[in-house]
Parts: structure tokens; sequence; C-alpha cells
């Protein structure tokens, strides 16, 4: 898995979107992949807590006919957590302060989703 590549597109995506504080990368198992965030976050746990957050949304979703997760988004008193479904198989968690431009990341969002869905299950050459 090439790591810089997946560090390369959430950077990028916390500089096409105003307010980004933070981005992980999380298996859906809740196993990190991958983190850009602040000293202040722990992203073990966080990986942990948006692949707990993404099984029960499945659900949500599955229960009441809403078709395939896409993104949740939760709002907080100091700003926002988007959490978007990475295929089948991960979650992308983006941290936000109280000025988020969320019309903003919802557009720059998919595009950087496909690039680390990509990435994630581009095959790694033999005896690399």
């Amino acid at each position: 898995m090439d790591h810089e590549a997946l560090a390369r597109e959430m950077r990028g995506l916390r500089e096409r979107v105003t307010g980004i504080t933070d981005t992980a990368l999380a298996a859906a198992d809740g196993m990190l992949i991958a983190a850009d965030a602040a000293e202040s976050i722990e992203p073990e746990g966080l990986a942990a807590l948006a692949a707990a957050g993404l099984g029960l949304a499945r659900r949500t979703t599955a229960a009441t006919a809403r078709g395939t997760l896409r993104q949740t988004v939760t709002y907080g008193s100091h700003g926002c957590a988007a959490f978007y479904a990475v295929g089948d198989t991960a979650v992308m968690v983006v941290l936000g302060d109280e000025g988020m431009d969320v019309n903003r990341l919802h557009q720059a969002a998919p595009v950087a989703l496909d690039r680390i869905g990509s990435i994630l299950t581009a095959k790694t050459p033999e005896g690399v």
C-alpha cells in the first residue's frame, strides 16, 4: 500500500476545503490505515470510532431501504465530523472547525475518495 499517496490525498483535501483540521483513514474493522491529525487527536481511537459509526450508519441505511451508505456528518458545538465510506472496506473521517465549508467538502470528497479507493485496492508488485 502506498502510504505516501494516501497522505497526499488527505493533505490535498485539507488544502482544498476551508476549515478541515484533521483527517484519518480506517479499515472497516477499526484499524488505522493513515492519519493527518493534530497531536491532540488520537488516530487509533478515532479510527475505531469511525468504524463503529460506519457499521451503525450502514445498518441504518439498510434497515430503512435508503441504499448504499455514502456519508454521515455529526455536528458539535465546536465543529463537525464527516464520515465517508471508501468502498466496502474503509472509512475516511474528516474533522473540521466551526468554519469548515461542509458544502465544499461534499463536492471535493468524491474525487479524493475515488483516488483513495484506488490506492487501497492497488496491487503491490511482488517482492516490494
